[in-house]
């Protein structure tokens, strides 16, 4: 018999039912006679009838709450470790042939790697994503912000709050957060302050990362490569090539762009004024390959005058390309040795195989178009740059592309230990990119340390004190999860989070509103004067998204699973 559990009996459980059944109404004849017809509408009523398909399942009221608060709970237990400048890495070990290793301590990186079977956990996954694609950083600390809320609200639903009362109360708080934010806020008065700025965010970002003991340096890679932009935000400009060997600190930063491929055999190696046409287009056309077809010949003359049809087919391709009036052919596909030759012949630079990034880029940086057929010269835009010269990296020859029309495009050369490393430093680059360009676009900042979540945790006290009803519980919840945020933090850097928070919370309560934490003294300080500054933007892209995902699952009340998709065979 169903018993109105949330989870529905599969098909053997149903025909051991049915067995019960009888043998209850077998008991019900020998007992009683006449009354089984009785027995039988009693248990009839007691049913619980099912509408979904067999094999489909169902959880119900406080037992859907209860797995969506501890799904989503479970993500932020995984990441919370990541946070802070004393953050601990983790290893993603792909099952995939190769088994890759991923070393890092990005959030949307982890989460994205990683299986979640949970619901709930889901939409926690999809929203440091979002944070990654809107603000490039925050990434972790949007999901933890969201699962103390979840963990406050866990509590509070035990409290007998109803769900609709937490979500109004959380909205409330959201609104009086924001609003301390804001104000909060300060905008750099002159150049030469918003780009100290700029550098102390960078440093900031960099700090939890595995550049923070060269965050000197990258931090004035990365700025300066941002105010290359002049304020366009496209970070297709900046390009990022890992080379390993050497160490961190011999990271560079290169005006133009850099491609990692080399010039064919006898073909000049240094280009001045140079003419660019970039095609994706066959060029290995030259040799017979029929694919698909058998031909069928009576001698070896025959061979030969279809080699010499493909040749010349070839050949008046590539006095086509000639005929542009370039000095630079890059393709996407391969140049074979005939074509090759005829370049070097008419003392064309060709490259071959270049990449599909490495080309899109490259057409975006010198202005040009990337063609396939070469019948209307006149409608085609040939790339230009100043210089083009083979450099050497390492022990890698690669070609730089100097005076390229979009002046501001740039390359940052990373140099490490391991292609573990590289990654992990790119990544963190990454981070630190997207956070300035933000901060170029809205040039308001913010001090660190967990300074502003105290802000924002008293502007939310204060609102609380001053509602009646039990939507002040959810404020004062909403605050407690907002200064979890630096007792984390505290917590990854092996400090005593209770003691910190609490001297935090009394030195804003005496009116010295810059205080946090400074991790690496093991005190809390004036966070202006440490430099510990913030993207305004992020911060609170941070408290809007973890707000809304924890509404969502909140207001959750049922979760059904659809049947399994039956497989043949």
């Amino acid at each position: 018999m169903n018993d109105g559990s949330p989870h529905h009996a599969s098909r053997d459980d149903d025909e051991r039912t049915e067995g019960d059944v009888e043998g209850d109404v077998g008991d019900a004849e020998a007992s009683a006679g006449d009354g089984t017809s009785s027995a039988m509408a009693t248990m009839a009523g007691n049913a619980n009838p099912s509408v979904l398909s067999e094999g489909a399942s169902e959880e119900k009221g406080e037992h859907a709450r209860l797995a969506s608060f501890v799904g989503a709970m479970a993500i932020g237990d995984l990441v919370k470790s990541t946070l802070g400048p004393k953050g601990m890495d983790k290893i993603l070990q792909s099952v995939q042939k190769g088994n890759d290793v991923t070393v890092t301590n990005d959030g949307a990186t982890i989460l994205k790697s990683i299986y979640v079977d949970n619901p709930a956990a889901k939409v926690l996954v999809d929203i440091s994503k979002a944070q990654d694609d809107e603000v490039g950083d925050g990434t972790t600390s949007v999901v933890v912000f969201a699962s103390e809320l979840l963990r406050q609200a866990e509590q509070l639903v035990a409290q007998h709050v109803h769900p609709m009362t937490i979500i109004q109360g959380f909205r409330e708080a959201c609104e009086a957060a924001k609003k301390a934010l804001e104000e909060t806020a300060r905008d750099a008065g002159n150049e030469e302050k918003f780009k100290e700025d700029l550098t102390n965010i960078a440093k900031t970002t960099l700090s939890s990362k595995i550049l923070t003991h060269d965050k000197e340096h990258f931090a004035k890679l990365a700025v300066e490569a941002v105010l290359r932009l002049k304020g366009s935000g496209d970070l297709e400009m900046i390009q990022v090539i890992q080379k390993p060997g050497g160490n961190l600190k011999d990271s560079f930063l290169d005006e133009g762009f850099i491609l990692d491929k080399r010039f064919g055999v006898g073909q000049p190696k240094r280009i001045e004024n140079a003419k660019i046409l970039i095609a994706n287009t066959p060029m290995d056309t030259d040799k017979i390959k029929i694919y698909g077809a058998r031909v069928r010949v009576d001698s070896m003359a025959k061979v030969a005058e279809i080699e010499q049809a493909e040749r010349e087919k070839m050949k008046r391709k590539c006095e086509k390309i000639i005929g542009y009036g370039i000095n630079c052919f890059i393709n996407r596909q391969l140049i074979y040795n005939y074509p090759e030759q005829l370049f070097t012949e008419a003392g064309v630079a060709a490259i071959e195989h270049a990449d599909f990034d490495g080309i899109e880029r490259l057409a975006l940086v010198t202005g040009g178009d990337i063609c396939s057929t070469f019948d209307n010269p006149e409608d085609v835009q040939l790339g230009a740059c100043d210089l083009i010269e083979e450099v050497m990296i390492g022990e890698d020859r690669l070609i730089r592309f100097s005076g390229v029309a979009k002046g501001e495009a740039c390359t940052i050369v990373l140099r490490g230990a391991s292609e573990h490393i590289l990654g992990e430093a790119e990544r963190s680059l990454h981070d630190a990119l997207c956070v300035l360009t933000s901060t170029v676009k809205d040039s308001r900042v913010i001090y660190g340390g967990g300074c502003s979540e105290m802000i924002m945790s008293r502007a939310v006290e204060e609102l609380a004190a001053k509602t009646p009803g039990k939507r002040s519980l959810a404020m004062e919840g909403f605050a407690k999860a907002l200064r979890a945020i630096p007792g984390i933090i505290c917590d990854n850097g092996g400090l005593d989070s209770s003691e910190l928070v609490s001297q935090m919370r009394a030195a804003h309560a005496a009116g010295e509103s810059n205080t946090g934490i400074n991790i690496l003294t093991g005190e809390v300080g004036d966070m202006q004067k440490c430099g510990v500054v913030e993207c305004f933007r992020v911060k609170q892209q941070v408290l809007l998204s973890g707000t809304e995902a924890a509404e969502m699952i909140i207001r959750v009340d049922d979760i059904i699973k659809c049947t399994p998709r039956q497989r043949e065979g």
